[in-house]
């Protein structure tokens, strides 16, 4: 039996619960005030859906990897046919890890931050000598949208459309700044894991947490449903496009390109070799900071391809009416 034939029958109660109704409706997607890749704001429909309250946890992933004996792409060594542009000494079993400069540095290189880092995986979020031991809570990391996808699969469950994303991570405040309102930290009170400081040197853990956080760390939205802000980034089943259509949309179960275009639309041009699709990511990470990517919004994308793990990316899942 392979993964995609698992049923929810096959999973343990632990992770066939933890899931929320959102009801269907209609809301304002996107946003015309932030980075163009928001625009435009357009309405969009979606029909109700279960959502998982937190992201998948390095727990609830561990019990995956045990039932079904899965290894993650980030730790196989790549082959090097499908990476032309790399050079041979950076084909390895590995992720990309945040390493902190003590300094500043340029932020249009981000290669000043991230390393592509042997031995980091999900097991080992921060290099070969780090555990999970302690990290039970957190959400798993360096998961690419494949392995993501398989989690969901064996669970019964999908990953969830871009639209169904940022309608649940609202949580009813259709057009707030915020999951939570307009204020960013209203009374002082942080809602969200996110960095303070100056990234990516000074990160003054205001909020008490350097890197993730445990899931449920924080105040759910409207919807009960935990960390669609900050803690990790979260993979969407929606091909990549570099901004919204403006024609309204029901966009109930089906993955949509905003352009209504397909997969090799959503190619990074800068990469001309090795032309890796690419799919939308939500939510913000702790990583994002007042002076570099204030993406921690409902509204808020980007683009990540479908082959790459990070130290700051997870998921959650969803089901659609007639799949539970």
């Amino acid at each position: 039996m392979n993964i995609a034939q698992r049923t929810v029958a096959n999973v343990d109660e632990t992770l066939a619960s933890g899931s929320i109704f959102v009801p269907g409706g209609t809301f304002r997607m996107g946003s015309d005030r932030h980075y163009p890749e928001e625009a435009p704001s357009h309405r969009v429909s979606v029909d109700g859906f279960w959502i998982d309250r937190t992201p998948v946890t390095n727990r609830q992933f561990k019990a995956f990897v045990r039932a079904t004996g899965y290894v993650t792409f980030a730790e196989v060594a790549p082959d090097p046919k499908d990476y032309p542009d790399a050079l041979p000494h950076m084909i390895y079993a590995g992720s990309l890890t945040f390493t902190p400069p003590d300094h500043p540095v340029d932020l249009r290189d981000y290669s000043q931050w991230w390393t592509l880092l042997k031995g980091s995986n999900w097991r080992h979020p921060y290099g070969p000598k780090s555990n999970i031991k302690s990290l039970d809570d957190h959400p798993v990391v360096h998961v690419t949208h494949a392995d993501a996808l398989a989690y969901a699969l064996w669970a019964g469950k999908d990953l969830p459309t871009e639209a169904e994303w940022e309608f649940a991570a609202r949580g009813g405040l259709d057009g707030a700044e915020y999951a939570w309102g307009d204020e960013f930290v209203p009374g002082g009170v942080h809602q969200a894991n996110t960095w303070q400081g100056h990234f990516p040197f000074e990160n003054r853990c205001e909020d008490g947490h350097a890197r993730t956080s445990p899931v449920r760390t924080y105040p759910p939205n409207g919807y009960g449903v935990f960390d669609m802000i900050g803690n990790v980034w979260e993979w969407t089943s929606d091909w990549w496009a570099p901004k919204h259509s403006a024609d309204a949309k029901k966009a109930c179960c089906i993955p949509q390109n905003p352009r209504g275009g397909v997969e090799h639309d959503s190619h990074d041009p800068s990469l001309p070799l090795s032309r890796i699709p690419r799919k939308v990511i939500k939510g913000g990470s702790h990583l994002c900071a007042p002076n570099y990517c204030r993406r921690y919004r409902p509204a808020a994308r980007h683009a990540e391809p479908i082959d790459t793990s990070t130290s700051h990316l997870g998921f959650r899942c969803v089901t659609r009416p007639g799949r539970r």
